[in-house]
């Protein structure tokens, strides 16, 4: 994880003669596009490249030339085959020249996809409705010279609805499909890789409503019951005992199956021994690094490892430790209230007036913001609070507001930028309009990262976690984000507004 932390350092005086900034900064040594997966089916793109919808394109954003697309590869036997090239610029789509530099990236001034990237998303799917009858018109400079291609793409998709995911056939069909590719997925062990991923591809079957994936989710919770107990010293091990009680509790939520029981016991006993409380729980190494300051400082958070190593207690998986406990004593924990208040508190502290909640307990300014991942998780948290007091759900609904201020952050976090667009999605359906404003806002996008095979990619970003795993993974985390977004109207889950 440190490694992608690492591997998208911003340096901020490459772009300083560019008329504009694009998304996943451009390095020297030809990062981000140089970075590449060794299985599944994008090992053989060469490149993370930008999908481009159903097309079967992918491309790269050009440094010089910012209101293009330059093909990087086409997949064989796609609507592009054998009429698009790699080299191929795309200049243009239905008509309309593509005019607006790409401003899409990690900071407040570059977040979402204005530019290239979303005029041909809104093209792409224009064309595949009854209007345009599937076909794509693309203006394309090739060798210095400009001509025109069309594309097929057919109207079986379709477009989607003005209140899509909901009363959406596209979306329904599309659902479907990734339930089906995720159950595919799932290894023998009963996991699905990493734990956000192991979170949203559980959680995703589960909000399907079908019976038919109930074996599968409880394959994956038996998997989470194996690797938990109540004392573990494993390396970032908070993040995994938090997607095993998230994972567990909603399982049981949903079948009341008593052997659950004595496990999330495991998983809540380990989560106390981890949450920062006191100095003494410091370790050694850590006591060589960054420690608290001042008195109260870290109080109720958790970090990636307990005993303050790493960064110490950070809100992203503060954030998720708060869920946890409101999952878990929704399922009948007897968890200690002064600890999880004391969650609360951590991510009260850190949450600025405009209700983004900055990385660890202090806000940095009250008027900033940037990616949503952490505030989406505190509002998730706040919003399943198993207590009365009002200023659980106004803390909910100030982080979801925040979300829908600034829907444009959806695809844009770091780390692993898929379970911060997951959390971001599950913070801002706490409010019907920030969520609205954050489906559509980010309409194009849902459009560009489908695959012609119905899965969805996990498209350029700050950090490349997990894209360059050896697991193919790129695919399966962003389709298991992509099926719970579009099934979280369904309120099948507690952590969806499904009953308490």
């Amino acid at each position: 994880m440190l490694k992608s932390f690492r591997l998208f350092v911003f340096f901020s005086g490459l772009w300083a003669a560019l008329p504009a900034i694009g998304q996943v900064h451009y390095h020297k040594d030809g990062r981000p596009w140089s970075v590449t997966t060794k299985r599944g089916p994008d090992a053989i793109a060469g490149g993370w490249y930008y999908n481009l919808g159903i097309t079967g394109m992918r491309a790269i954003l050009v440094e010089k030339e910012p209101t293009q697309l330059l093909v990087k590869y086409v997949f064989h036997g796609t609507p592009a085959h054998g009429k698009i090239k790699p080299g191929d610029l795309l200049i243009g789509a239905n008509g309309r020249k593509f005019v607006t530099p790409h401003l899409n990236g990690y900071s407040v001034e570059v977040f979402g996809g204005k530019g290239p990237l979303r005029d041909l998303g809104i093209a792409i799917e224009e064309s595949q409705g009854r209007k345009l009858r599937g076909k794509l018109s693309l203006a394309v400079l090739r060798e210095g010279k400009t001509t025109k291609e069309t594309l097929d793409l057919g109207t079986s998709n379709g477009t989607y609805g003005r209140k899509f995911p909901s009363d959406c056939p596209k979306s329904s069909r599309l659902r479907k499909q990734l339930c089906e590719f995720i159950a595919g997925e799932q290894r023998p062990d009963g996991s699905w890789g990493q734990p956000h991923i192991n979170t949203f591809s559980a959680l995703a079957l589960l909000a399907s409503g079908e019976s038919k994936y109930l074996p599968l989710v409880k394959k994956n919770a038996e998997f989470h019951a194996r690797k938990t107990k109540a004392s573990d010293r494993s390396s970032l091990i908070n993040w995994r005992y938090m997607a095993a009680g998230i994972v567990m509790g909603e399982y049981y939520h949903r079948t009341k199956e008593k052997w659950i029981l004595p496990e999330l016991e495991e998983v809540y006993q380990f989560l106390l021994s981890s949450q920062y409380t006191d100095l003494s729980q410091v370790t050694e190494s850590a006591k060589k690094r960054k420690l608290p300051r001042r008195e109260g400082q870290a109080l109720g958070g958790w970090g990636h490892n307990p005993g303050f190593e790493g960064y110490g207690p950070i809100a992203m998986v503060t954030g998720q430790g708060a869920l946890t406990f409101a999952v878990l004593k929704h399922c009948g924990i007897d968890v200690d209230r002064a600890r999880h208040d004391s969650a609360y508190g951590f991510l009260a502290r850190g949450t600025g007036r405009n209700g983004y909640l900055w990385y660890a307990d202090s806000p940095s300014r009250h008027d900033r913001w940037a990616d949503m991942g952490r505030t989406g998780a505190s509002a998730v948290a706040n919003f399943l609070s198993p207590y009365k007091e009002k200023k659980y759900r106004a803390s909910a609904l100030a982080h979801a507001r925040a979300i829908g201020d600034h829907p444009e952050t959806l695809p844009d976090t770091h780390g692993s930028p898929m379970m911060g667009m997951g959390y971001t999605a599950l913070g801002a359906h706490v409010d019907r309009a920030s969520f609205r404003r954050m489906m559509d806002s980010n309409r194009w996008w849902f459009t560009l990262a489908q695959c012609p095979d119905g899965t969805f990619y996990y498209q350029p970003n700050r950090d490349n976690n997990p894209y360059d795993y050896t697991d193919g993974a790129g695919r399966l985390s962003a389709s298991a984000v992509v099926a719970l977004i579009f099934l979280m109207d369904e309120k099948n889950l507690l952590v969806t507004g499904g009953a308490k």
